[in-house]
């Protein structure tokens, strides 16, 4: 591992010194990973596209009345899981605006239908129906959260989820892309990320680069992950994740991040955080890559869908499998599933509620991933 000025110094790596940088990183990773790569067969399920944030990249909210723009039942949300479970998903992965009670009336008297006065609430409740009507496991996206939420949604998911994507206040002001998110102020994620750590809750986070960030910036948000997970060890997962334009986003003649930009923050990821912290960059952001994302120290593909699109970049669709596996073997790494919580957590009781152990432990084998017998995606 290296400090943080080690890696500000790396994040600024020169093109014809970003082979050694790749290679310390893919060596870092065999050390504590080894030579498996992993992902998760999921079901994306956008619960609410309603959002009260407006981030300059964002082409997943809608307001009220917008083409797009709803907020699943729970008879949609049952019926895409049982779905999903018929083609072999393991996971079903919740994702939704943050808090779009406080502003539109529309949701509100949507939650109060239902006897609810929170989306967060709202979102238990169908956490709970996935389980007992399907086989599925939850993991949960639902932004910010408080102690609260996030002890009763830990009942119901095995995992959850926050990208962290930017620890710079300077994105807030006028003109840049969280000038109008007021759940994107650092602290008040930090905070999220930090309270999932005192409740033991296994955390995906991550950051996303190229939405106006400095290459030092970058460097802060992956160290700021990686103090908190020191101090509690619950973040299961770290995403790089690079932006991409998109026609209908106010950012949409942004330039995008380039192949060794993103490959040069993978690797000081991998050299800050460690050997044994999984890393993860979205495949379907980056298609013809594969090779070099796995040789800047990835040992993980995130999750991958037999049945739905990336909701979040809808225009890029997920992998073939076949592709991705014979690129992971191609350079010579074995690719297995996972579930949505990993290996390591689903081992200690203290990461997973009691009521979800079997469900957990009828699936996976001896080394915590899911047992071969269980692995649709071959077939796929």
């Amino acid at each position: 591992m290296i400090s943080h000025a080690e890696a500000c110094e790396l994040i600024e790596t020169p093109a014809p010194a970003l082979d050694e940088l790749l290679r310390r990183a893919g060596e870092l990773r065999d050390r504590g990973r080894g030579r498996t790569v992993t992902f998760s067969a999921k079901v994306f399920v956008p619960l609410t596209t309603l959002c009260r944030d407006y981030c300059g990249y964002c082409t997943f909210r809608r307001d009220p009345g917008e083409p797009g723009a709803r907020t699943m039942t729970p008879e949609e949300v049952v019926a895409l899981a049982q779905a999903g479970g018929r083609l072999g998903a393991k996971e079903a992965l919740f994702s939704l605006g943050d808090k779009p009670e406080a502003v539109f009336p529309e949701h509100r008297e949507f939650l109060r239908r239902r006897g609810h006065r929170t989306t967060l609430a709202y979102l238990r409740e169908v956490c709970a129906l996935t389980l007992a009507e399907s086989p599925l496991l939850p993991h949960a996206n639902p932004g910010v959260m408080g102690e609260r939420d996030l002890a009763a949604l830990r009942e119901v998911t095995v995992s959850m989820g926050l990208m962290l994507e930017t620890v710079s206040a300077r994105l807030l002001a006028r003109g840049m892309p969280h000038a109008n998110a007021p759940d994107k102020v650092p602290a008040r994620r930090l905070r999220t990320l930090a309270l999932a750590g005192k409740l033991s809750i296994p955390f995906t986070t991550g950051i996303l680069i190229g939405i106006g960030e400095t290459p030092r910036e970058r460097v802060d948000a992956l160290a700021a992950i990686r103090d908190v997970h020191e101090k509690y060890g619950h973040v299961q997962e770290v995403i790089v994740q690079n932006f991409r334009a998109k026609p209908r986003i106010p950012m949409r003649e942004a330039p995008e991040p380039t192949l060794p930009d993103l490959l040069r923050t993978i690797a000081v990821a991998r050299l800050l955080l460690g050997p044994d912290v999984n890393l993860q960059a979205p495949p379907n952001l980056s298609p013809r890559a594969y090779p070099r994302l796995l040789a800047a120290g990835l040992n993980d593909w995130g999750g991958i869908s037999p049945l739905t699109l990336d909701h979040i970049n809808p225009e890029k669709p997920w992998p073939l499998i076949p592709e991705l596996r014979q690129a992971t073997e191609g350079m010579g790494f074995v690719l297995r599933e996972r579930l949505a919580i990993y290996p390591e957590y689903a081992a200690h009781a203290e990461f997973l509620d009691e009521a979800l152990r079997p469900r957990v432990a009828a699936l996976v084998g001896g080394d915590g991933l899911v047992k071969e017998s269980h692995e649709h995606w071959r077939r796929w």
